[in-house]
C-alpha cells in the first residue's frame, strides 16, 4: 500500500527562546522557510526558558543544558508551537519520548573564539581572569595554559561582552558561530583551533524539533536537511550518550567528512585539565552511530567512565 504523503501546512508557529543570538536563529529558519514556500505563514513564539532565568550559577549545577529546551517542548505539546530552533549543543543526548529533530540544519563555524585585547591567551600574564560557560573549554584551557585564572562566565551573548568590557576578564571564550551570527566577527580576536579546543557535541549547527507525529513538519523540512552535518552531529551524540556526556562533565566531540568517511575526534577531561583523554576512529559516512560508540569505546579504555563517573557524583 503507497503511504500518501503528508499534507503541507499553511501555518508554522516556531518557538524559540528570547535571547538575541536565539531570535536570529529562528528569524533565519523563518526566512529560509518563506523563500522556499511563499505561501507558507510562519510566525515566531519568544519564550523565556529556566536556564536564561536562572543565571546566578553554572548550568552543571542546575540542570544542565536541557533547561534551554523544557519550555519550548511544552510549546510543542500543547500546541502553541510546531517547532521548536535549537542549538545542538544546547539538546540533550536523549529525545522526550514523543520529540525528534525534524532536520538538522548546515553548520556553521564549530570553533571557539577568543575576544580580547590579545590574539593569543600565552601573551596573558599569570593570574589572568578569562572567562568561560564551559567545563569542556575550561578544562582544556587549562591543560594549555596553567598559568591562566580560568572563571565561570553566564548570560547571553551581549552579557558576556560587557562583563569583558567592564574589566571583569581579561579576555572570555565564546562561540565563533555564534558572534558571526550577530554580526560581532569584528570583536574576535583569535579563533582557537580544534586541537587547542575540541569544540562541543553538535556545535555550530542548528537543530528543528518537533513532535514525533509530525510527519508534515518533517516533510516541510526535508529541503533543509544537510546530510554531512547530520552525519557529524550523530556521530558526536551517540559519542556523547554512550559516555552519559552532560554538560556536569568536561567531555567534547567533533566529527567531520574527510574524503569519503567520517572522522570522529573525543576527549574527556577533568576540570582542572590535569587528566586529558583523547580519541578518534574513521568510519562509514552511513553508519555515524557506529563511529560514536567506537571513539566511546577507546574513552572508556583510557578511563573516561571512571573520571565521568566520579566528576557526575560530586555535582
Amino acid at each position: 500500500m503507497t503511504q500518501q504523503p503528508a499534507a503541507t501546512p499553511q501555518r508554522i508557529v516556531i518557538a524559540t527562546r528570547e535571547s538575541a543570538l536565539a531570535l536570529w536563529q529562528a528569524h533565519h529558519v523563518q526566512a529560509q522557510l518563506q523563500q522556499r514556500y511563499p505561501q507558507l505563514e510562519v510566525s515566531i513564539l519568544g519564550m523565556t526558558t529556566t536556564g536564561d532565568q536562572r543565571l546566578e550559577t553554572t548550568l552543571a549545577k542546575i540542570g544542565g543544558k536541557g533547561l534551554f529546551v523544557k519550555e519550548l517542548e511544552e510549546a510543542l505539546a500543547d500546541g502553541r508551537a510546531d517547532v521548536a530552533v535549537h542549538s545542538m549543543k544546547d539538546v540533550p543526548m536523549h529525545m522526550p519520548p514523543g520529540f525528534m529533530l525534524a532536520a538538522v540544519l548546515a553548520r556553521a563555524d564549530p570553533r571557539d573564539a577568543l575576544v580580547g585585547a590579545v590574539s593569543d591567551l600565552a601573551q596573558l600574564p599569570p593570574g589572568a581572569r578569562v572567562g568561560t560557560s564551559s567545563l569542556r573549554r575550561e578544562s582544556q584551557l587549562r591543560a594549555h595554559y596553567p598559568h591562566l585564572q580560568i572563571v565561570p562566565l553566564r548570560g547571553n551573548v551581549q552579557t558576556r561582552l560587557r562583563k569583558l568590557d567592564a574589566g571583569e576578564y581579561q579576555a572570555i571564550i565564546l562561540a565563533a558561530a555564534g558572534l558571526q551570527r550577530l554580526g560581532l566577527t569584528a570583536r574576535i580576536s583569535a579563533y582557537l583551533t580544534i586541537e587547542q579546543s575540541l569544540p562541543a557535541v553538535g556545535q555550530g549547527a542548528l537543530g528543528i524539533e518537533c513532535r514525533a507525529e509530525r510527519a508534515d513538519v518533517v516533510e516541510l523540512f526535508g529541503p533543509f536537511v544537510d546530510p554531512i552535518t547530520t552525519q557529524c552531529v550523530l556521530a558526536e551524540r551517540a559519542l556523547s550518550r554512550a559516555l552519559a556526556g552532560n554538560c556536569s562533565v568536561p567531555l567534547a566531540g567533533f566529527a567531520e567528512l574527510v574524503g569519503e568517511r567520517l572522522r570522529l575526534r573525543g576527549l574527556v577531561g577533568a576540570p582542572d585539565g590535569r587528566v586529558m583523554m583523547r580519541a578518534e576512529c574513521f568510519g562509514a559516512s552511513d553508519d555515524p552511530e557506529a563511529l560514536g560508540a567506537a571513539v566511546a569505546a577507546e574513552l572508556r579504555a583510557q578511563g573516561a567512565a571512571e573520571l565521568l563517573a566520579a566528576l557526575d557524583a560530586t555535582t
